[in-house]
Order: C-alpha cells, then sequence, then structure tokens
C-alpha cells in the first residue's frame, strides 16, 4: 500500500502544477518588462507560506479520512451511514450509490433468510411426523423379527437418514440446542453402538470397544450423532474385518474410530469435510450424499472440539475426534 503522503501529492498534483506554471509565468512577465523582482519575491514567499498552510491542513482531513476508511474496512459489513462526510459532490454521489446498493443487499439477504426458515420450518415438520410411520412400521416388522431381516435393516438406514436431515437443520443454529456438561464419554459411545448393533451383526462385523473411562466436557447428543455417523460410515465401507474405537495414546483425551474398510484416496482426503464432496468412493457406491462428515466437521468446530482423518486405499480409515476442551472457554 501507498505511503498516505504520496497519495495525498498525487491527489493534488494538478493545482502544484498549475501553482508552479503561474509562478514561471509571472518570473516571465518581470523578466520581459525589466520590473524589479523584489516585490515578487515576497509575495511569492507569502503565498508559499499560505499555501504549505492549506497543504498541510489538506493533508491532515485526508490521513483522518483514510484512517476512518480503514477502521470501517476492518469491521464489515458495518453502517454505511458512518462513512465519513463526503468532499465534494462526486463523493456525494458514490456513497448514495453505496447506500443504495447496500439497501437492496439487505433487502435481497432478508428474502433469502424469510425463505430458507421457510423451508427449514417444512422440513423439520416432515422429519418430525414421517417418524410416526417409521415407528408404526417398526413394530409392525418387529412382530416377526427373523423373517423380515432385511425390512428391518432399510427402515434403520431410513431412520438414520431421517436423523441427518434434523442434524443437518439443526447444525446452522446449534447455540440454542447445546448443553455442556461433563459427560463419560463411554456412555455416549455405547448409546450409538447399541444403535448400529444390528448393522454390525449383520454383516459379521466384530467391534473392538477399548473403555475409555474418560470424562469431557461436551454436549452428549451433538457428541452422539457425530460418533454415530462415524460409525455409519465405517459400516458402509466395510466388508469384512472390524471397527475399533478407543483413545489415542499419544493424543490427550482423543478418541479414535477406525476400520478395516476400503480406505480413502489420497488425492480425496483434503476435501473429505467439504459439503457434498463424494470423493471417488462416494461414487463407486453410488449412495454418498458427502454430507456426513461435512456435518461431523461442523459440529466438533461448534463444541469446540477437532476432526482429522488418516487413511490408506485398502488399509482402511482412522478419524480423531479430540475432545480436550478447558473449563474456561465456556465463560
Amino acid at each position: 500500500m501507498k505511503k498516505t503522503w504520496v497519495e495525498y501529492l498525487q491527489k493534488i498534483w494538478k493545482f502544484l502544477a498549475a501553482g508552479g506554471i503561474c509562478a514561471v509565468i509571472l518570473l516571465m512577465i518581470c523578466f520581459l518588462y525589466d520590473l524589479s523582482l523584489e516585490p515578487l519575491l515576497y509575495g511569492a514567499i507569502l503565498c508559499t507560506i499560505v499555501i504549505a498552510l492549506f497543504l498541510f491542513y489538506g493533508y491532515y482531513q485526508y490521513r483522518n479520512k483514510k484512517r476512518r476508511l480503514v477502521q470501517l474496512r476492518a469491521i464489515l459489513p458495518v453502517d454505511l451511514e458512518e462513512m465519513p462526510e463526503p468532499e465534494d459532490g462526486n463523493e456525494e454521489i458514490y456513497q448514495n450509490m453505496l447506500l443504495e446498493l447496500n439497501r437492496k443487499r439487505m433487502s435481497a439477504e432478508a428474502g433469502k433468510l424469510k425463505m430458507y426458515e421457510e423451508v427449514t420450518d417444512y422440513y423439520t415438520m416432515w422429519a418430525h411426523q414421517i417418524k410416526t410411520p417409521i415407528a408404526a412400521m417398526r413394530l409392525l416388522l418387529q412382530e416377526e423379527p427373523e423373517e423380515n431381516r432385511d425390512e428391518l435393516g432399510e427402515l434403520f438406514k431410513i431412520e438414520q437418514y431421517v436423523e441427518m436431515v434434523l442434524g443437518y437443520l439443526r447444525a446452522e443454529d446449534m447455540s440454542a440446542d447445546m448443553k455442556f456438561e461433563r459427560i463419560e464419554l463411554d456412555t455416549v459411545v455405547r448409546e450409538q453402538v447399541r444403535k448400529y448393533a444390528r448393522i454390525f451383526i449383520g454383516k459379521k462385523i466384530s467391534l473392538d470397544f477399548s473403555e475409555t473411562r474418560e470424562e469431557v466436557l461436551t454436549d452428549s447428543k451433538w457428541l452422539g450423532f457425530v460418533i454415530g455417523q462415524l460409525l455409519s460410515n465405517a459400516l458402509k465401507y466395510t466388508k469384512k474385518g472390524k471397527i475399533s474405537i478407543y483413545m489415542d495414546k499419544s493424543q490427550e483425551k482423543t478418541l479414535v474410530v477406525e476400520d478395516t474398510g476400503i480406505g480413502i484416496q489420497s488425492s480425496d482426503l483434503p476435501r473429505v469435510f467439504e459439503k457434498g464432496f463424494t470423493g471417488y468412493n462416494g461414487r463407486g457406491e453410488g449412495k454418498s450424499t458427502g454430507i456426513g462428515l461435512y456435518l461431523c466437521a461442523k459440529i466438533m468446530k461448534r463444541l469446540g472440539n477437532e476432526i482429522s482423518i488418516e487413511s490408506e486405499p485398502g488399509k482402511g480409515t482412522k478419524v480423531f475426534l479430540g475432545l480436550k476442551r478447558e473449563e474456561l472457554e465456556l465463560m
């Protein structure tokens, strides 16, 4: 960025040039008419002092205005009414144009927000209403669970998709639905494992769960949602072998969900937490939405925790949940 005084000189150079030309013209007149230069030099000195005072005052105003604009830029978005007063008619027109554009932007954002709220309300209502027929269907199928094993498995998938829809809608504004407290991590993990027990049995995948005996400061519902999504992904992409849940010995309060599945391509790893990104495996399966890991990353960030992933094709995947959070962060 150019220095302020350089910018100021570039702004007024025409006036300085005009003053210099006028001084040259006066000198030429004095020379042609053989006039005394003493009064001219005396007047030139006085004019130079007056001009210098005006230049310093103008520079002072220019510098203060620039500082104010830089401060406003640093705290965008800002009320444009706080902008410095325009110096001339052109600046006033520019500011009026900005005010009008800002008004139209705010109007468009308000309309978009209203539409989003209506869509959110609709899908929230739909998700809650669809739970009733799902529950009724589960009761009917459980009358003969052995014969309806496949149907119950598919129904479970529908339930998980409905939960994902609700999680996606609520994740946009989690602050009103978060309750931080110290919880037993093993309790949250066991709850999610029980939820997926039927799929573990159906796919003949073993579970290796090492009790963590850890107490963490978090929201149990949202952390449970994240662990459930990781188990769902692990089960989806693991054809045989096992899924392990344990604490990482090299990192403090870091839960690991590891599978022996097909793994993730190295080129896909940097983007697995992006919204809508399905990657090579997702395109191969044809059932991936690219929402699960995106939600996990978003929720973990809101919880003040971290999530990372390591994987090799054909050797499985490890997901790390950093659950360290200090009490001070809640204040």
